[in-house]
């Protein structure tokens, strides 16, 4: 989340208690040993979260609206939320696989291909996924660029969003910049 408010915003706009309630709500889950943070996130805190920034912003502090998914909302396609989300300018916090499940920040589309930051550093190609492009080009916004079919499948594959039940996705927008039908209308003449 602290990627997408970055990705989102410019540094100067970014009032302190986004930072502070992001690291306060986020890894909120114990691992086997009882240590906080050590399992990730939860639904229930990424469902939180998104519903404090949208109070946030409803009181003016901050031009922020956003939408938590889960289960089958969550998937790439011509009628996805998510592809929607990237065409208006929004970024989207998505919990999927690698190693394990963690939460990636997608931020864009080009052709069948999907722009997005993932937090795990890597340096070397995936072997078993050769069509998944590494950058360090534009790391203000992306670092992958991941084909749409990795996506959808409901294994524990590579950027597989996994079975629907267990999916989940949050879309932040600053709503300063969100593209909307009345700020993109053609008018012919």
């Amino acid at each position: 989340m602290l990627n997408a408010i970055s990705f989102l915003f410019a540094r100067e706009e970014i009032p302190p208690e986004v930072i502070r309630n992001i690291m306060l709500y986020c890894l909120d889950c114990y691992n086997n040993e009882g240590i906080p943070g050590k399992s990730g996130t939860s639904c229930a805190a990424m469902m939180f979260l998104t519903n404090w920034l949208n109070g946030f912003g409803r009181i003016g502090q901050l031009p922020i609206s956003g939408k938590h998914l889960v289960g089958d909302q969550v998937f790439i396609g011509p009628d996805s939320l998510i592809n929607d989300a990237l065409h208006r300018g929004g970024a989207v916090v998505v919990l999927l696989y690698l190693d394990e499940p963690h939460y990636i920040l997608l931020t864009g589309e080009r052709e069948d291909s999907i722009l997005a930051f993932d937090p795990y550093y890597c340096d070397t190609p995936f072997d078993s996924a050769p069509d998944i492009l590494l950058t360090e080009a534009h790391l203000t916004s992306y670092n992958r660029i991941i084909p749409f079919h990795y996506f959808n499948c409901e294994g524990n594959t590579i950027y597989a969003l996994g079975p629907k039940d267990t999916r989940e996705a949050v879309i932040p927008y600053n709503n300063a910049t969100k593209l909307t039908a009345d700020k993109t209308i053609e008018y012919f003449i």
